[in-house]
């Protein structure tokens, strides 16, 4: 393929942009994979209508003035569409150049195109970019220059993808950007998106700021001239200049201070960069500034001794100039204005000068890893997401350990945070805390300083309460984990109880039919419901056994009738003394009064005297308006005479039961039985016994000696409170 004079000066071009940036370039290389990217593009049309082949021309030169890391990274940036454009196989791009630059190629390709701006698609698409990112760091740097470009021709697509792409940029790019310490590209991102999400307030911001330029630039030569006459005073090598704030940064803080743009008073900061990497140097510039101005100690920030976690150095210092006005100056080496700017890019350029034992990149890659090492398949998107956003977007605490040892957590942390990020088993076994020597609740919100250490007990474990105040997506995932285990444990616990109770009434369930009787009960699923039977919140007699009124409501009343008829005439119905002596009588149907019943009557209009059993609900709540209604009556006989009492069963029908029934019954206290009604279906057998007992206690005894048999499942007295429920 032959070049046009324009391509040539394009592949001119870069190659120079190459030479000037990269560490080392194979300018070959780099040529084939323009000429590729090229010819494969040579037909395709971006909205604006330019070529598309301009599109990874300028990804590539973003990559290599913006990001310059290695000509790999270049070459991946020309191809980056030509696998899924042009159906070029990722095979022959590594036949072709190396594996190197087709896993980068396909990495871009796998996460090119997924934020369609759906928040479980967004949270899924995180967990790919964590994927590329384990694998190689210049799958998302290239992203980021794809991305950045897209966003600078953003205005050639329709308003609506404009209105996308620019939320997923300020939503996702952006803050990505920030914590790979992409500084210049992340500022660029934001003020894109601001311009296109909000225009009126981005235009209004832009030509206020456009005005006040003379102004700004008058006002800082004047206050620079004395400090660069003192630096070169010094004879120090440095570069000294200002950086007016970027517009979403105003913006933001217009929100936050809810003031106008007049009252933002750092609009701008000078920022001096040393050419000696010496740190040292920083804090002795830093003493001849505090000469020169007035100082705010509130507002000085060590950056140097203590880095921010994406490796930004820096010392930022806001004095006071003469006429009472606040300006912040920021000092610092090449090196790292570098990497404040260049991010990650930079420590491949300055890579060859670090020391074998220099973990920094490594920590550094450790630590973005660590944002998502702990997401399963298991949780739900949204978490997933809010925990990472979580992450992305909240400044940075720095906590001490008793040791001394430094750890950094996302502002407003807690203890239980502290303690996850210090290992996970101190987060497991956390019971109390001590901040700055004072024992604190677990949910106390730790600041900047503090020293944090953290109480432990073996039998202490998570809560699920910890999940309403912890911050950080490691302690968030331990503690679901934890109670997740948990509640799987609590539901084996169930299921084996539920299977015992299964054997105990010889019944055999399949699993469907468990899920059937789980519905019945009100629950979802069968972990829900062999939890609930754990924690005692499933009736399982009732669930499991008919009950025990099963033939029909109506016949069953009948029986009973007919019992209380007999039990009342054997006792020789009640006696009435005083006045009302030879008043009818009859019982009452609301409580079923037997022998063997405490009772009182009730004189009514018309009924004469109803027989009531003293505990009878209707009764009290009579007596409360008509208490002089209520008059004495008992059954008849001397003490030690019998009565008639019913005695309701059911069980398992066994050879022999009856038997075994009738000798428990009348080998106690020579109790006799007056009549047996007994009815047997699918071998449950249920029925009523008729017995002579002296009193209460006596019955009760006797049912409870009864109850004893293996195969008997119920036995209750047999009165008016078992056979209806009004009673």
């Amino acid at each position: 393929m032959t070049l046009s004079s324009k391509h040539t000066r394009m592949l001119s071009d870069l190659l120079e942009a190459c030479n000037e940036n990269l560490p080392s370039v194979d300018e070959e290389m780099i040529k084939k994979s323009f000429m590729l990217s090229a010819e494969a593009h040579k037909n395709h049309f971006r909205a604006s209508g330019e070529p598309y082949f301009n599109h990874p021309f300028e990804v590539a030169m973003i990559i290599a003035r913006e990001i310059p890391l290695d000509h790999f990274s270049v070459v991946s940036a020309l191809l980056h569409d030509v696998v899924e454009d042009a159906e070029i196989s990722l095979d022959f791009i590594a036949k072709e150049f190396n594996q190197e630059v087709a896993n980068i190629v396909d990495g871009v390709t796998k996460i090119g195109g997924v934020f369609i701006g759906q928040e479980i698609t967004q949270a899924e698409n995180y967990r790919k970019l964590l994927l590329s990112m384990v694998k190689d760091v210049r799958v998302i740097l290239v992203k980021f220059a794809d991305r950045l470009h897209n966003m600078r021709t953003l205005e050639f697509v329709h308003p609506q993808k404009q209105q996308r792409i620019s939320k997923e940029t300020l939503e996702i790019y952006a803050p990505f950007a920030h914590r790979f310490g992409l500084g210049k590209i992340k500022w660029e991102m934001e003020d894109l998106a601001f311009k296109y999400l909000d225009h009126e307030t981005y235009e209004e911001l832009a030509k206020k700021l456009k005005n006040k330029r003379k102004e700004r630039e008058g006002y800082l030569a004047k206050f620079c001239k004395p400090i660069t006459e003192k630096l070169k005073e010094h004879k120090l090598e440095f570069e000294i200049g200002s950086r007016a704030k970027h517009l979403y940064s105003i913006y933001r803080k217009m929100v936050k201070l809810q003031t106008d743009f007049e009252n933002i008073y750092d609009l701008l900061a000078v920022r001096i960069i040393l050419e000696d990497d010496d740190p040292n140097q920083c804090y002795y510039i830093l003493g001849i500034i505090n000469q020169l101005y007035r100082p705010i100690p509130d507002r000085f920030k060590d950056y140097i001794s203590i880095p921010k976690k994406n490796n930004y150095q820096s010392i930022h210092n806001t004095v006071i100039d003469e006429n009472g006005k606040m300006i912040e100056i920021q000092i610092r080496t090449r090196k790292m204005h570098e990497i404040g700017e260049c991010g990650v890019a930079a420590h491949w350029k300055y890579k060859e000068n670090m020391s074998s034992n220099d973990t920094e990149l490594e920590d550094w890659v450790n630590w973005i890893r660590d944002i998502f090492e702990n997401v399963t398949k298991d949780e739900a998107t949204k978490e997933i997401l809010d925990s990472f956003e979580l992450n992305l977007y909240q400044d940075e605490i720095y906590i001490f350990t008793p040791g001394g040892d430094l750890k950094r957590l996302p502002k407003k942390s807690t203890p239980v945070d502290f303690a996850y990020e210090v290992h996970s088993k101190v987060g497991y076994n956390c019971i109390g805390a001590k901040v700055n020597g004072k024992i604190v609740p677990l949910d106390s919100v730790l600041h900047s300083g503090d020293q944090v250490e953290i109480i432990t007990s073996k039998n202490q474990h998570p809560n699920k309460s910890w999940l309403r105040f912890v911050k950080t997506h490691k302690a968030r995932s331990n503690i679901r984990k934890y109670l997740n285990k948990e509640e799987e444990k609590i539901a084996d616990a169930g299921r084996e109880i539920w299977e015992k109770k299964l054997k105990k009434l010889k019944l055999s369930f399949s699993s469907d039919d468990s899920a059937k009787i789980a519905r019945k009960a009100k629950h979802g699923n069968l972990q829900s419901f062999f939890t609930a039977i754990y924690h005692d919140k499933v009736n399982l007699d009732e669930l499991l056994k008919p009950k025990i009124d099963s033939p029909e409501q109506g016949e069953d009343e009948l029986e009973f009738e007919k019992f209380a008829d007999i039990a009342r005439n054997t006792a020789g119905g009640v006696v009435v003394d005083g006045d009302h002596k030879g008043i009818v009588y009859n019982y009452s149907k609301c409580c079923n009064p037997v022998p063997g019943d405490p009772i009182v009557g009730y004189i009514t209009i018309g009924e004469g005297i109803k027989i009531h059993r003293k505990d009878c609900v209707n009764l009290i709540n009579m007596a409360k308006i008509a208490s002089n209604k209520i008059i004495p009556v008992e059954w008849p006989g001397q003490r030690g005479s019998l009565f008639v009492a019913g005695i309701r069963i059911r069980g398992e029908d066994t050879p022999g039961l009856l038997n075994n029934i009738s000798n428990s019954i009348t080998t106690y206290r020579n109790t006799n039985i007056k009549a047996i009604n007994m009815h047997s279906t699918d071998s449950v057998f249920h029925g009523t016994i008729s017995v002579f007992v002296e009193d209460l206690d006596h019955l009760n005894r006797l049912i409870e000696k009864l109850k004893k048999h293996k195969a008997i499942f119920a036995v209750e007295r047999f009165d008016g409170e078992n056979t209806q429920s009004n009673g």
